[in-house]
């Protein structure tokens, strides 16, 4: 499984080690040797920021930055030392297994359960991973399991309202400090965020400064917003399908207020509907996780 890694200003805030500090401490001391995404992104490693974080608490204490890269030898070995009183990562089966006691709760209506669920995976994995393998499956199952009439609307809404509850108290605790700027909002008829609020989440751990509106946006206010923050991306998500003529209808209204050259994308089961209406209009439609690097590095 690829180790977890963040960009500079997500390891910055990790670790509290200012971004232009991290680059002196690697250039004249070589502390670090971050890793290269293919757009030419650093990217750090757990261990790297835990490094950050004793070299930062060492000049704290008086010793010099020349003095602590010396003892790096001897921070990596106590580190390494550390590892295995780590709790160990879960399993693919331990993931399934709470995917399954989710719909389990769902199904039996017992949303105690469904909060004391979600909470244990919270507690065990990192948010991006809690996000991606276990809340993503779970909601994609609740959603199909409606659609085929296995689970009532009830069941459908006691998994989303504690699934959106968490990704909000994640959100709040993620770091939002990055120089790029993306405002987030849903067309201006959808009610359903989980998939925008997991966008935000995931941006914001990669280095992005998320400014996020949620539901039922005006068409004009996403535009207004995006031409003051000087926006370099806006994302939008369109889930309910209102219709080929009213989705490409609502998606040029966002446009017209859209400054030029700024990119926008668009994801939701509308969006993938209509993909065509958005390759027409110069919209990137957001089809699966592959599509996160072009996103992230556009």
């Amino acid at each position: 499984m690829a180790e977890r890694t963040y960009r500079i200003h997500v390891a910055a805030e990790l670790s509290g080690v200012r971004v232009e500090l991290i680059r002196a401490w690697e250039r004249r001391y070589g502390v670090l040797a971050p890793r290269r995404t293919p757009s030419g992104y650093r990217v750090y490693t757990d261990r790297d920021v835990e490094v950050l974080k004793r070299l930062k608490k060492l000049t704290e204490e008086g010793v010099s930055i020349s003095e602590a890269a010396e003892m790096l030898p001897q921070l990596l070995a106590e580190l390494e030392a550390s590892r295995p009183a780590l709790a160990q990562e879960p399993t693919p089966t331990r993931l399934a297994d709470w995917r399954e006691d989710l719909l389990e709760a769902a199904e039996a209506l017992d949303q105690r359960r469904v909060a004391r669920v979600l909470d244990e995976v919270l507690a065990a994995l990192s948010p991006l991973k809690a996000y991606e393998e276990v809340l993503v499956p779970l909601q994609c199952e609740v959603g199909a399991r409606w659609h085929a009439g296995a689970f009532s609307v009830v069941q459908e809404h006691l998994v989303t309202q504690e699934v959106r509850a968490r990704l909000i108290s994640l959100l709040h605790v993620s770091p939002d400090k990055g120089h790029r700027r993306v405002v987030l909002a849903c067309f201006p008829d959808e009610q359903h965020e989980i998939g925008l609020l997991g966008a935000a989440l995931r941006m914001r751990h990669e280095g992005w400064s998320v400014t996020l509106l949620g539901q039922r946006v005006p068409a004009v206010e996403v535009g207004t917003l995006a031409r003051e923050l000087k926006a370099d991306l806006v994302g939008l998500s369109a889930v309910m399908d209102p219709g080929a003529r009213d989705f490409e209808a609502s998606l040029s209204s966002i446009l017209e207020g859209v400054p030029k050259g700024i990119p926008i994308w668009v994801g939701g089961q509308a969006a993938r509907l209509h993909h065509g209406a958005c390759e027409r209009l110069g919209v990137h439609v957001f089809e699966s996780g592959d599509d996160w690097t072009r996103l992230l590095g556009g």
